[in-house]
């Protein structure tokens, strides 16, 4: 919809709206996806909100690359579903991954044909993907339920050229793939505190770390304060002295922002999938 701001907030299109983009010039093909939440019930009874992907029941676009087990072709059966690895982890903890295990999903006992290496969301929940009229009947009947209509260009059609036809021939907000993720994070800076509460963090950091630092060269200014002297008498200018203190304090801010960085990937990479 045009007014869409934020992908978890969005008004559904109507069938009518998928073709009317699969008729704009420059369009090679469109499909319905539905995205959605729910709760799933574990075997041990363990429950948890999970996010719903619906895809197309002819093609299954918009299914995560990376497979880990099972075949995607089995979601076009009769109540599959295909998890996420944190999903998996969170309603079988401790146990092998294996297919042909069950969950309740609203009424619904949905069987698991395939695991998938997908990235977490911003909410960190369990991510099930499954067919757009199973999706559909997991979530109840509604008159519109499409969420969104993924559209490829045709060969010689550029993205942004077609993102304007679209949008000037059915009025509906077209976004390439990297444009909907800025709109994301421009809500999230715009309509959350999380910009202010990682701003306060990061300015207290410097101001303590340029205090700790600066606190440190002046103690061994002053330690220093004999060679320093010494420097002086054999002809070594200010300037140079300052140099000299000011190169120090580059090679240890670059050795710190190094081992800092270093860290701060590694601890992503480590929590990535968590």
């Amino acid at each position: 919809d045009a007014k869409t701001q934020y992908l978890d907030e969005v008004k559904a299109l109507t069938d009518q709206d998928l073709y009317r983009i699969r008729g704009v010039e420059g369009v090679d093909w469109a499909v319905p996806l539905f995205k959605g939440t729910s709760r799933a019930k574990g075997p041990d009874g363990k429950f948890r909100g999970v996010i719903l992907m619906g895809l197309d029941d002819s093609t299954l676009v918009g299914i995560p690359r990376r497979i880990v087990l099972g075949n995607i072709e089995d979601l076009r059966g009769p109540e599959t579903i295909a998890v996420d690895q944190v999903g998996y982890k969170f309603f079988f903890p401790d146990q092998p991954v294996t297919l042909g295990r069950t969950l309740d999903l609203n009424d619904h006992t949905v069987k698991i044909v395939a695991v998938v290496d997908s990235n977490a969301p911003f909410v960190n929940l369990p991510v099930f993907y499954t067919k757009y009229s199973q999706a559909i009947s997991f979530v109840g009947r509604e008159r519109n339920q499409m969420s969104f209509v993924l559209a490829k260009a045709t060969r010689g059609t550029s993205e942004s050229e077609l993102n304007q036809r679209i949008t000037k021939t059915t009025g509906l907000k077209a976004l390439t793939g990297n444009e909907f993720g800025w709109e994301t994070i421009w809500y999230y800076i715009q309509n959350t505190g999380i910009p202010i509460n990682f701003g306060i963090t990061v300015v207290i950091a410097l101001v303590v770390g340029t205090v700790v630092a600066g606190q440190t060269f002046y103690l061994f200014t002053i330690e220093n304060l004999k060679q320093f002297g010494a420097l002086k008498a054999i002809g070594v200018s200010d300037l140079r002295i300052v140099g000299m203190i000011l190169m120090q304090a580059l090679i240890v801010g670059a050795i710190g922002y190094g081992i800092g960085i270093s860290m701060t990937a590694a601890f992503f990479e480590a929590t990535k999938n968590n």
